[in-house]
């Protein structure tokens, strides 16, 4: 078994590592607002549920080279944003996003998603997802590494509304059809994966 000090990695080998080891990640396909009014949209795989009550999400945004990225300054700014769950049918325009575009242009001109109006927040939803969490900013917590720069922006998201597909939820038990939903999961480098052979274990009592 190899064994690594965790002082002697660079922040690279340090991402490698947790990125491919911690898998498969959920990935928070995540909206806000830019000051200018322009639809800021990103994905990010570190990302989970913190609580169902109150309902919390967390989704942390690296920095680069100590710089905020839009999706945090966004959303410290404006206390809102929008989370939606990356499924096969829009994982391509998702991947997109990606891109290192400027604070005022929107991510969903080179795709073919929409913005559509939200219920509870300003911050508008992406029409196309089946599943998507309007949030308010529960809290806000940055990250320092061993020189004192800051690396990351670790956003608590308070669900305020639901949006659920009725192909993908299960009214009557309350339930998420995950066959239906078909999310898709991050692994390392550029690889996802789909949903898999699932199993039951019953908890012990």
């Amino acid at each position: 078994m190899y064994i690594f000090q965790a002082d002697q990695l660079s922040a690279k080998d340090t991402y490698k590592l947790l990125s491919g080891a911690v898998i498969p990640r959920p990935i928070a396909f995540v909206t806000t607002l830019s000051s200018n009014g322009a639809v800021n949209a990103a994905p990010f795989s570190f990302y989970n549920v913190v609580s169902s009550d109150p309902p919390l999400l967390s989704v942390s945004v690296n920095r680069a080279e100590g710089r905020q990225k839009d999706t945090a300054r966004n959303a410290v700014k404006n206390g809102e944003f929008v989370v939606h769950v990356s499924d096969e049918a829009i994982i391509e325009d998702i991947n997109e996003t990606a891109a290192n575009l400027g604070p005022g242009e929107s991510e969903l001109t080179h795709t073919s998603l929409h913005p559509v109006e939200s219920k509870s927040v300003s911050v508008p939803g992406i029409k196309e997802a089946r599943i998507r969490f309007e949030c308010t900013l529960e809290r806000h917590i940055t990250f320092d590494n061993d020189q004192g720069v800051t690396t990351a922006d670790l956003l608590i998201g308070r669900v305020v509304c639901f949006h659920i597909d009725e192909k993908v939820y299960d009214a009557e038990k309350g339930y998420v059809l995950t066959d239906e939903l078909k999310p898709v999961s991050r692994l390392a480098g550029n690889h996802y994966a789909k949903l898999g052979e699932e199993f039951t274990l019953i908890r012990p009592s």
